[in-house]
């Protein structure tokens, strides 16, 4: 997506309608009675050839307390402040309120590139609201109707310039993943340096972690002074916030996440949008660093933080914070491996490292051991060195033959890398179970030295690649041809 829309307004002017219209679907609730919509909903917008991020919010109220719509109000503004454009709605029969006004201050205030649309204004009644709509200050107001679809080509003329301004940025943030393999470069060595980090092109690294672990301080330390608000109170950070650096020698982008919750644990709105927005984070790294906390550490949501980015097929590393508070350090680290091995073992071999975001020691390590990932996360293995490893693996263990059948593993490249990922041609590749497959998986991790890092392992028939399989003509027999001569058809 190349671009994050915030629709804002009053209660019932039809932002919710237009969220429907925009993404296709009936996500949003939709009634006459205003106030409806209290949380904040995200979709994937489509409008003909533009493709972005649209957030439906709460009616803004002049209300600032806790109650409710004070909270409702918070929210509003926070998606406004995360938004990379708002669409300010106003009711074009109704035309502008003070709230309106009110509003509009505000949106020019916090300088958000702001886009004004005049709803409900089909036919003659919304002339006087989109007249009006010019008092605001907002530029040309556009006239729209969400529930019949007119003035969305207008809609589409004022983002469509925003698309190629964003998707640079977009491109800048999203780091190489899945990067495919030719046939002939699979039968090279890979080029180290190919993804070394630069300036231009640094290494993003993403913190994440269960509220209170650390993670802002650690990054303090790592920048070398107090770029990010810290405190002995949980939940401070709200923001993902990615901060440019030099580490070491390494140029990195490092982002800052919120704590992340059980679920059902979270109860403030603005803590869910908080976490959405650190998962959002963790696809735009190429390492992830799990940050626990040595107390308590390998709890069920880190587990979960942990498995998250293994799915991603990210690089990752654990780190155990707050070592210094720790007073029997070779029992406990003792006790970290053997839970680590027993409790993550699709991470099999990632790095464990036991650092303190207070006193700085230990980050030495850390910065090794991320570097040592990202390489393992980028590294190539010809396929002639595969196909000799295949073989020896299968002359050690052969692969079992269900109902009788013979699996029989013919040849293996590597099609992926960030991460690796490999193809295995065999015969009946359905049949394969679990367990070899992991037998495998593992015996690449050993041999080529790949520990921790996600591998992809993809097993495939080469009866797919056979012509004559279902033939969709069929040549005639010479039987039938003789008989077609005879009786002259």
């Amino acid at each position: 997506m190349s671009f994050t829309l915030a629709i804002v307004g009053r209660p019932n002017v039809g932002k919710s309608t237009l969220f429907n219209r925009l993404v296709g679907r009936k996500l949003a609730l939709v009634d006459d009675q205003p106030g409806v919509t209290r949380d904040l909903r995200e979709g994937d917008a489509k409008l003909f050839d533009l493709r972005f991020t649209v957030i439906d919010t709460a009616g803004l109220e002049e209300i600032t307390d806790d109650s409710l719509q004070g909270r409702m109000r918070r929210l509003t503004e926070r998606a406004v402040d995360m938004a990379d454009v708002s669409l300010f709605v106003i009711d074009g029969r109704v035309g502008v309120t003070p709230s309106d006004e009110t509003f509009a201050d505000i949106l020019r205030k916090k300088g958000a590139r702001v886009i004004l649309a005049v709803n409900k204004a089909e036919g003659k009644a919304g002339d006087a609201g989109a007249i009006e709509g010019w008092s605001l200050g907002l530029g040309e107001p556009v006239r729209i109707s969400a529930e019949h679809g007119e003035g969305m080509d207008d809609l589409y003329r004022l983002l469509k310039p925003l698309e190629g301004e964003y998707a640079e940025r977009e491109a800048e943030n999203t780091p190489e993943v899945e990067v495919d393999i030719s046939e002939e470069d699979a039968e090279l060595e890979v080029d180290e340096a190919a993804f070394e980090p630069t300036v231009k092109k640094p290494l993003q690294i993403a913190v994440i972690g269960r509220p209170n672990a650390g993670k802002s301080t650690l990054i303090n330390k790592i920048l070398g002074y107090d770029r990010l608000l810290t405190g002995p109170e949980a939940g401070i950070t709200r923001d993902a916030i990615s901060v440019k650096a030099d580490w070491l020698g390494t140029p990195i982008k490092i982002f800052d996440t919120a704590g992340m919750r059980k679920k059902a644990r979270i109860n403030e709105k603005l803590e869910k949008l908080s976490v959405s927005d650190g998962i959002r984070a963790v696809r735009f790294a190429e390492v992830v660093v799990v940050l626990l906390d040595v107390d308590i550490p390998f709890e069920v949501q880190d587990l979960r933080i942990a498995d998250f980015a293994e799915t991603e097929g990210r690089a990752v590393v654990v780190a155990v914070n707050k070592w210094d508070l720790e007073g029997e350090k070779q029992e406990k680290l003792a006790e970290l491996k053997e839970m680590f091995e027993r409790l993550l073992p699709q991470l099999r071999g990632a790095p464990l490292v036991t650092v303190s975001g207070k006193t700085g020691r230990g980050l030495d390590r850390l910065h090794d051991a991320i570097r040592k990932a990202h390489a393992v996360w980028n590294r190539r293995i010809p396929t002639a060195r595969l196909n000799s490893w295949l073989g020896a693996m299968v002359e050690s263990h052969p692969p079992p033959a269900p109902g009788g059948r013979r699996i029989k593993l013919r040849y293996m490249t590597q099609v992926k890398q960030r991460p690796p990922g490999f193809i295995v041609m065999c015969s009946h590749p359905e049949d394969m179970p679990d367990s070899y497959k992991r037998y495998l998986v593992n015996g690449l991790r050993e041999h080529f030295d790949m520990p921790g890092t996600p591998i992809r392992l993809t097993f495939r028939s080469q009866g797919d690649r056979n012509p004559f399989k279902n033939p969709k003509f069929h040549t005639p027999s010479r039987l039938r041809k003789h008989k077609e001569k005879n009786t002259g058809q």
